[in-house]
């Protein structure tokens, strides 16, 4: 599929998976032993109005603690790299934090990865215009696609930007072949810029995973409201209930769908029946220490450069480059 252009600056390329391959995804992921839900199911156009909700609760630290630091800091880590660049964006949602390093940066080239069109196109059709010195290449794609893409932008040094928590969102072993992939994604001359939240106290974490305005609730009952609009699923969302809790072994928050009664849905053209008392299991949020994760990134072929944390250590920054 060639990329269409949208206006002087943007180009827009859809490599979104087609509805089949999702429902055949889906169908396999909920009947397994443990049934589960990727997490990128949770974006469409509703879910990312969701997420924007949860990150301006007063309970939910990690978006305006990291926002903070990209203000702070985005002069030190301009420094650090000396050169012009593409940012290269994997997830990009509404491109907010992007729009820091855009106006102190002034890159070259941006290429915002999102799974939701819609929250892709609306931001990029806004920033475009404001950045007309920038060349935009938006691609609606989830992960798996996003490491592939071809990116020229004058082949100049790319910088994957890779913000949030949502590295951990992966399982160890997933995450170390990740974190390989955007290695590979940034180039030889390239550089990562990467969030990762810390480990804190379960109080504190329970609080931000169940916010009191019921946010992050509808947010991961999103998941199957999303489900039933794009595949036709037929989930009753009144039989599920959020929940989320700390586990202390394993150092991660994790999110569940608690299903109250029996639900016979039909996906891929399959029944499906999943029994009261069955959870789903919709997210991992894994917390780190910096030591631990800066050996992360050195085991996927970076050289970490620096790291900034808030002064409660809630939150840490990463700047690494290709080793």
């Amino acid at each position: 599929m060639q990329p269409r252009q949208l206006l002087p600056n943007l180009t827009f390329l859809d490599l979104y998976p087609p509805a089949a391959d999702a429902a055949r995804e889906v169908l396999s992921s909920l009947s397994a032993a443990t049934p589960h839900l990727d997490p990128k199911y949770f974006y469409d156009e509703q879910g990312s109005a969701l997420f924007d909700a949860i990150t301006r609760t007063p309970e939910y630290y990690p978006t305006r603690t990291e926002t903070g630091l990209l203000h702070e800091h985005a002069q030190a880590m301009a420094r650090a790299l000396d050169t012009e660049l593409t940012i290269v964006e994997p997830g990009a949602g509404g491109c907010e934090k992007a729009r820091i390093l855009l106006d102190q940066w002034q890159p070259r080239g941006y290429m915002p990865l999102e799974i939701s069109r819609e929250c892709l196109l609306d931001a990029t059709r806004q920033l475009a215009p404001r950045y007309p010195q920038v060349q935009f290449q938006a691609v609606c794609a989830d992960y798996s696609q996003a490491l592939t893409v071809p990116i020229d932008h004058q082949a100049l040094p790319r910088l994957v930007f890779f913000p949030g928590s949502t590295i951990g969102n992966f399982e160890p072993a997933a995450r170390r072949a990740f974190l390989t992939d955007l290695r590979r994604l940034a180039g030889d001359d390239g550089f990562l810029l990467i969030g990762a939240d810390l480990q804190k106290s379960p109080a504190r974490l329970h609080q931000a995973y169940n916010d009191s305005a019921g946010h992050t609730a509808a947010f991961n009952l999103n998941i199957l409201a999303h489900l039933n609009r794009r595949l036709d699923c037929g989930f009753d969302l009144d039989a599920f209930e959020h929940q989320a809790f700390y586990n202390e072994e394993q150092q991660r928050v994790e999110m569940h769908l608690h299903c109250h009664r029996d639900q016979h849905v039909h996906i891929a053209g399959e029944p499906l029946t999943l029994s009261a008392g069955t959870r789903v299991h919709t997210e991992n949020s894994y917390k780190f220490s910096v030591e631990a994760f800066s050996r992360e990134l050195v085991t996927a072929g970076f050289q970490p450069l620096s790291c900034w944390l808030d002064d409660e250590a809630l939150f840490s920054v990463h700047l690494a480059r290709a080793a």
